[in-house]
């Protein structure tokens, strides 16, 4: 009699569909495989329909939260800023965490926050800080508090820090150390990433909502268009770390984003409350001189046009000229930014850093392409836009936020000398 042999060791057939074998020692998540016909792409996504609509329902609920924020201002914008920092860093934070250590080391994960918030009173406050000194100038006792915590600043943040290297010293335990020093430094990476970007983001928001609204709605109408594009005419895989983005969604969402800009550009740049910068922290609506970026040119409409167009004149803003620059940013380069937390997710065997957004995965998840996107906006802004020579705001900040009442007054007093003698 012979012995049945298929219940044993599974047969290998050789032809499309052989089961995949990954490489030994490789960390890369083998991508998904269609039984029928070894493809997978994402017109054979049975499910898809699904996650869109999950997607499509988170998608509308954060587009009118994130809306109202913007009309509640410049103040409540930085708040937001900071509740997705804590939440970005949560989920970081937990990225590598182990359970079993953690019980071993009671008070150890509070040291990260310790970190956490000693960085953003950091850089938070080299950012804000001249604003809060403009804030309470009417008030000498609360001016002169304030111009103290200033001066006083970064020895603050210094011995702050120095207070959470002492506690993380005084914790180590033997046979925990490579956790421990694991988890220091990583920790520190988080600070960096995390702060980086946000201290641009920031920078960005005062400067004149326009130049954070702009750059996070091209983001978003980038990120949107591609889902649909590859969604419904995706065929064509993009890239091995994100299995299901296709260059149909790219150059789909690329043209879409660039249309955006110019457009955005021109609706956002009429509103002064979006294009004045902040000089303190009050939160009232700002009214400026919008400058010459923000002033319409008329161009005549060329004679080639059809004749029932509507329009003899089209009048454009300057600033979208930057906005085409901007948009080619960020539907060129800062998808980038997703395909390295992909590639990172894909290294630590996960598929989203956290689940606080439905269809979306986790607050970092929907952040990896702003971060690119806030430091270019930030940087392209101080190149390219603001005047690089001295101004009366500027000198005027130098002074307040270095000289005292009594050097301010005798400031005040050679100034009124010279020009009584100059006249």
């Amino acid at each position: 009699m012979q012995r049945d042999t298929s219940s044993g060791r599974p047969s290998t057939p050789s032809g499309p569909t052989a089961r995949i074998r990954r490489r030994r020692g490789s960390n890369e998540v083998p991508l998904d495989v269609d039984k029928a016909n070894g493809s997978h792409l994402l017109v054979n996504d049975r499910n898809k329909y699904k996650s869109f609509l999950t997607r499509a329902y988170s998608t509308i609920w954060m587009i009118g939260g994130f809306a109202f924020i913007i009309y509640m201002g410049h103040l409540y914008i930085w708040a937001m800023v900071v509740v997705i920092q804590i939440f970005m860093a949560k989920e970081l934070f937990n990225l590598l965490r182990r359970a079993h250590e953690d019980k071993r080391l009671p008070g150890f994960r509070l040291l990260n926050w310790h970190f956490f918030f000693t960085a953003m009173l950091f850089v938070y406050g080299r950012i804000l800080s001249q604003r809060l000194v403009n804030t309470v100038t009417t008030d000498k006792v609360l001016y002169k508090l304030v111009s103290r915590i200033v001066k006083y600043h970064m020895v603050t943040c210094y011995f702050l820090y120095i207070a959470g290297f002492m506690w993380f010293i005084l914790t180590l335990k033997k046979k925990m150390y490579k956790y421990q020093f694991g988890q220091y430094a990583w920790t520190h990476m988080i600070l960096i990433v995390v702060f980086t970007q946000s201290s641009f983001t920031v920078a960005n928001i005062f400067e004149g909502i326009f130049w954070f609204l702009l750059p996070a709605s091209l983001i978003v109408i980038n990120d949107i268009a591609a889902y649909v594009f590859g969604f419904f005419f995706g065929k064509t895989p993009l890239i091995k770390l994100s299995p299901k983005k296709t260059w149909e969604g790219f150059i789909g969402a690329s043209f879409a984003t660039m249309i955006s800009a110019f457009l955005l550009a021109n609706i956002l740049g009429r509103f002064q409350w979006l294009t004045c910068p902040r000089k303190d922290l009050l939160t009232g609506w700002l009214h400026c001189d919008p400058g010459p970026l923000f002033k319409p040119e008329n161009f005549a409409v060329p004679e080639w046009f059809p004749e029932w167009f509507p329009w003899k004149e089209i009048s454009v803003l300057p600033v979208q000229w930057h906005a085409l620059c901007l948009g080619l940013f960020a539907s060129i380069i800062a998808p980038f930014g997703g395909f390295f937390a992909s590639g990172f997710k894909r290294a630590f065997k996960i598929k989203d850093f956290g689940d606080s957004i439905p269809g979306h995965g986790g607050m970092t998840d929907r952040m990896d392409c702003q971060m690119v996107m806030a430091v270019f906006a930030y940087i392209y802004h101080q190149s390219f836009i603001v005047q690089q020579s001295l101004s009366i705001e500027m000198i005027m900040d130098q002074i307040l936020m270095n000289l005292s009442i009594e050097d301010q007054r005798a400031l005040y007093s050679k100034l009124g000398q010279i020009i009584v003698g100059e006249s």
